[in-house]
């Protein structure tokens, strides 16, 4: 086997009360700490005006209670993504009342979490959703930073990068080209659950059919300035861009053989080159999200292996997020928007 499976647990104990739904988890390792910082938002639902931004931390391996960092009454807080570098922690995340017309927010942690600046737009007077999006910065090998993002209109999905120089003080966004198309078929017996319990922030099943597109990219460096994308799609497979140029241009995305279900991945280059894929293995648009499970890739993505399982029963496993520590992976992942889950896991080379 490819993966040996660690440590296991939840982040959220049965008493807590605090709020009805999480979701969209991101995560980041803090060695000198012997920390690791887990974020989410949760509220009643998502998109509802008392969402807030929520942080689990753990010293020694010992996780305490989660707390809510970034909160404003009446405003849907969404999709944090944190980024640690020289002693610093980077918590960027997304508000406003919905996905189409949500803005970026960012504040600094120079304690380990234990504190925070004061949150500020990411770009001022720039209504787009710059930065990151869901899944966690790049740096690549020139030193710059590479932000995964995407908009999100009642049509069209697109995804993009931003480059920074300057460690996120200033920004250069750069498309990833995307043809798009009419949608195809809506609903049908193997749609998300979450779809019918009005678990996303749209209700409306002809809208959410009628959305085209890539979005929510996350990246990885082959070769110096080479940098690959996966991308969510629509269409019912993961779609791929490549750029040759530090994420300066990219070719068009094209369809991979890799399931889809139109739902969040991640992926993690490992320090041997392998790469690892965190997903729902599921082809469909709005397809179920379960099982969640680890593929990997010893040919820069050319091909992948047969999906390892981390979840097999029925329900909401969903938005991994995937880091590595040498050859441990760290993860995490919403579970039936109740709890999430912290795993570890060691690659076998």
């Amino acid at each position: 086997m490819p993966f040996t499976q660690q440590s296991r647990q939840f982040l959220l104990s049965e008493t807590q009360t605090d709020f009805a739904q999480c979701h969209a988890s991101t995560l980041v390792a803090l060695p000198e700490h012997n920390s690791v910082l887990v974020a989410f938002f949760a509220g009643t639902k998502e998109g509802s005006g008392d969402t807030a931004i929520w942080l689990s931390r753990s010293e020694n391996g010992e996780w305490h209670p989660a707390q809510r960092i970034m909160a404003e009454p009446g405003l849907a807080h969404w999709n944090p993504v944190l980024h640690y570098q020289q002693g610093a922690v980077w918590l960027f995340y997304k508000v406003g009342p919905d996905v189409h017309t949500w803005t970026t927010r960012v504040a600094v942690s120079h304690d380990g979490g234990l504190s925070w600046s004061a949150p500020h737009s990411l770009i001022n007077g720039d209504t787009q959703p710059r930065g990151p999006v869901k899944n966690k910065i790049l740096v690549m090998s020139n030193g710059e930073w590479l932000a995964p993002g995407s908009t999100e209109n009642d049509q069209h999905w697109d995804a993009f990068v931003d480059v920074s120089a300057d460690c996120g003080q200033s920004w250069y966004k750069v498309d990833m080209p995307f043809e798009h198309q009419s949608p195809g078929q809506g609903a049908d017996e193997n749609t998300w659950q979450g779809l019918k319990d009005n678990a996303l922030w749209e209700c409306n099943l002809k809208q959410v059919f009628a959305w085209d597109g890539v979005i929510q990219p996350t990246l990885w460096e082959s070769q110096t300035g080479n940098i690959h994308a996966l991308l969510r799609s629509t269409r019912g497979k993961i779609y791929r861009t490549d750029s040759v140029d530090y994420g300066r241009s990219w070719c068009a995305a094209y369809a991979t053989a890799l399931p889809n279900n139109n739902s969040g991945i991640d992926v993690v280059r490992l320090s041997c080159g392998t790469l690892v894929l965190a997903c729902n293995p599921i082809e469909g648009n709005w397809g179920r999200r379960y099982p969640i499970a680890l593929l990997e890739s010893q040919d820069n993505g050319a091909t992948w292996s047969q999906p390892w399982a981390l979840e097999h029963s029925k329900g909401e496993f969903s938005y991994p997020a995937i880091i590595a520590e040498g050859e441990v992976l760290h993860l995490t992942w919403t579970f039936n928007r109740t709890n999430i889950v912290y795993q570890t896991i060691t690659h076998n080379k």
